[in-house]
């Protein structure tokens, strides 16, 4: 049988999409308190990180036949955690100088070399280009959601919609962006890994409050 702990986290992720669970719960063993405790000390809140774990383990799971195509995990899973730590403190803090006071701080905090700067930057821009891809109303409830931190109640509110019309906006939205991903984004291992990473935080927009 073999020893999955001795295994690198690129062997385990690799594993993951041959339905490989002992290698699933490996990586669960290794990064759960390292993800819980990083989230706790953003949201304050243990409940709310504890959740936050859950989840990024469960949607990796959901998306593991393409985990292969993470380089690394480790600042895979950093940066999955920060977004969602993120995405709960948008819909907990409205206030605009609020939240990008917990931004600014986060990134203080996070050491980033050149490279990762260099593709973060092409991900905005595959990202802005998928978004100018959607239909006008589809991308107007988007950007609303996304980018103003608006509640589905006050996206519907605003624009008279049902608050149904603009859940089902949102998660056509997201379907239409992770496409144009998938479909442009190919031979490039860190922006292969943006499309998971993009699916895997993906849910805070679709459920948003």
């Amino acid at each position: 049988m073999e020893q999955h702990d001795t295994l690198t986290d690129e062997q385990l992720f690799s594993l993951l999409k041959e339905d490989n669970e002992a290698a699933f719960n490996e990586l669960f063993e290794r990064y759960r308190s390292k993800l819980y405790y990083y989230i706790l000390r953003h949201t304050k809140s243990a409940q709310v990180a504890d959740e936050i774990v859950i989840d990024i383990f469960m949607k990796l799971w959901k998306g593991r036949e393409l985990a292969a195509l993470i380089p690394q995990p480790a600042a895979f899973f950093h940066k999955v955690a920060y977004y969602k730590a993120m995405d709960f403190l948008r819909t907990t803090a409205r206030h605009t100088r609020l939240q990008q006071a917990y931004i600014d701080r986060m990134e203080k905090v996070n050491e980033r070399s050149p490279d990762d700067i260099l593709i973060d930057e092409e991900e905005r821009k595959w990202l802005l280009k998928a978004i100018n891809h959607l239909p006008p109303q589809r991308k107007l409830v988007y950007k609303m959601s996304r980018e103003e931190g608006l509640s589905h109640d006050e996206i519907a509110e605003l624009l008279n919609l049902s608050r149904s019309t603009v859940n089902n906006t949102i998660v056509s939205a997201t379907h239409s962006i992770t496409r144009y991903l998938r479909n442009n984004i190919s031979g490039k291992a860190a922006l292969s890994a943006f499309i998971i990473f993009f699916y895997l935080i993906s849910e805070n927009i679709v459920l948003g409050p």
